[in-house]
């Protein structure tokens, strides 16, 4: 199946469900039982917060979702393994920076949960994870989740609260996919175009960052479409949104205060438009 990333046209952050047949209808979440929709190859798209697990923690817009596996019935039997098909798909979301719908029912204990069926909570990103024994005394996946910023509000029983083992940690890649990124990664098959490397995480897994030449939204207003984007390493990412490289109108890489760096290589139709590549060059050069 195609998995959809993001959230579902005609849903809004807060709107309530009767059920998990009505969260499926809607293409929220689709498994009826399931808490994790998702695959190591594809990722994972969505979980559900349903009060299976004591080790979850859920401070509003932050959580740290359990994995799954090992249970029977109420009691957890066995060690959790991170080869189960929806802990391996919260990882590749990890690895990947694929954004995760989060929706939350009456039976998890939380003032941020409904008071009865399900409410959807909107996109988060899985910003870590870790193994460790839980209260049972098995081996647990703990999925850290950090709420996408730039939606509606969440309108809930309380304000959101802060852990303050949160406050002092520092999220350093917040890498948000698009369709056309995930798109474009795929036809390099990861690799950046700037020197070939494909990142390797754990499970065979490879990374790479979809990255736009002139950049999005005010005051540069790039488009987020296939002839602005690149897929990079997250060096060369960092090097291209910071000046540390421009691009030639023959695709050579230079750095702003001279000196060439080789060659963007392309694969099959795609290229870049020459008038992003130009915004591009025209922030890091003096016009003269």
């Amino acid at each position: 199946m195609n998995r959809f990333f993001g959230t579902p046209d005609g849903v809004r952050i807060g709107q309530l469900f009767v059920d998990r047949a009505e969260v499926a209808f809607f293409n929220v979440h689709a498994p009826y039982m399931a808490g994790i929709s998702g695959t190591g190859r594809e990722g994972a798209d969505s979980i559900v917060l349903s009060g299976g697990y004591p080790d979850d923690e859920d401070y509003g817009d932050s959580l740290i979702y359990t994995g799954h596996g090992g249970r029977d019935g109420n009691r957890q039997v066995r060690d959790q393994s991170p080869d189960d098909s929806g802990n391996a798909g919260l990882i590749t979301s990890w690895v990947q920076g694929l954004p995760v719908r989060v929706t939350r029912g009456e039976g998890h204990k939380s003032p941020y949960s409904p008071p009865t069926g399900y409410q959807y909570a909107g996109l988060f990103l899985v910003t870590d994870y870790s193994i460790s024994r839980g209260r049972e005394g098995f081996l647990m996946l703990r999925f850290r989740l950090d709420r996408v910023p730039e939606q509606a509000a969440l309108v809930t029983r309380i304000e959101p609260d802060t852990d303050p083992a949160f406050a002092i940690a520092t999220v350093t890649r917040r890498i948000r996919d698009t369709a056309l990124s995930r798109k474009i990664k795929a036809n390099y098959g990861f690799r950046c175009q700037v020197c070939g490397t494909a990142i390797e995480a754990r499970g065979e897994r490879l990374y790479a960052e979809g990255a736009h030449v002139r950049p999005l939204g005010r005051p540069h207003l790039g488009g987020d479409t296939f002839d602005n984007l690149l897929c990079l390493c997250p060096n060369h990412h960092t090097q291209l949104d910071l000046g540390g490289i421009v691009i030639l109108d023959d695709f050579r890489l230079a750095r702003p205060s001279g000196g060439q760096l080789g060659q963007l290589t392309f694969v099959g139709a795609h290229s870049v438009n020459l008038e992003n590549v130009r915004y591009h060059r025209r922030m890091w050069l003096d016009p003269a």
